[in-house]
């Protein structure tokens, strides 16, 4: 399938504010854009990319005083199968894990591990290692929070979330993420574009969207503990030990948002 994704995102300030921005399509995904990928501001300014230690495509620009709109648009080819599911797929032993997927074990700025061990292990300690227990913990933080976008703040961690039991998609993860590494199963954080071309209707306004993966038998896997089901057309853009290495813009300095639309879509018409 030909999906069409991209956003315009405004923001205004009272003076040159600083921005980095992971607003580009992963570069593992490079390969399958179909038409150019090209960031546009409004004002147009200097913008500087380079890739940071997960793969990410980051954008340094320098927003003016008055504001900016940052703007993307392209098509991307996605073969639109569902996220894999291997229920036999096996937790590695902690002494085999590699160097750098070691890290996805420890605690990061939004998944406090040492403050959800006891509970995590309370929760799961009875659980088949492997994917059944990453499902055990999926499933059950889809059940344990309710979907709410009043209840999001960019503070909020895992911890909190497992309290007030509200939140959104990032929260979703990071509270899964979190379950997971106390229980010794390495696991990342994503975002990206997940349009609801696959779902019977729409389930709200577009938005970007964040999920999971975890190391299970030398590999990589998806998972989303905000719809607790394999999904199409997920379009990566960035990942990271959680949202402070994956946040869609860091701004320094006082600015508001004055507009956010995402699309994504099928292309019929490529």
């Amino acid at each position: 399938m030909l999906i069409r994704a991209g956003y315009d995102i405004g923001f205004g300030s009272t003076q040159a504010v600083p921005v980095l921005a992971n607003l580009s399509v992963h570069a593992s995904r490079n390969k399958d854009l179909r038409t150019a990928q090209r960031i546009f501001t409004t004002p147009d300014v200097p913008l500087y990319d380079y890739v940071d230690s997960f793969g990410n495509t980051c954008t340094r620009l320098t927003m003016p005083a008055g504001g900016i709109t940052i703007s993307c648009g392209f098509v991307i080819e996605d073969p639109f199968t569902p996220d894999p599911v291997v229920p036999d797929a096996r937790q590695a032993a902690l002494a085999d894990l590699p160097d750098d997927v070691l890290m996805y074990l420890l605690a990061s700025r939004y998944c406090e591990t040492d403050r959800l061990t006891d509970a995590a292990w309370s929760l799961f300690g009875h659980v088949p290692q492997g994917w059944s227990l990453v499902q055990a913990i999926v499933s059950w933080v889809h059940g344990h929070i309710r979907f709410d976008y009043m209840a999001a703040r960019p503070t909020k961690t895992a911890f909190d979330v497992f309290h007030e039991q509200a939140g959104v998609c990032r929260d979703y993860a990071h509270l899964a993420i979190t379950l997971c590494r106390c229980m010794n199963v390495p696991a990342r954080y994503c975002t990206g574009y997940l349009g609801d071309m696959d779902l019977p209707a729409p389930i709200g306004d577009m938005d970007f969207s964040a999920w999971f993966e975890v190391w299970l038998d030398n590999r990589w896997y998806v998972f989303d503990a905000r719809h607790n089901t394999p999904r199409c057309g997920r379009v990566l853009m960035a990942r990271g030990r959680d949202a402070a290495d994956a946040a869609l813009t860091t701004t320094f300095g006082a600015v508001t948002l004055t507009r956010f639309d995402v699309y994504t879509d099928e292309d019929r018409l490529g």
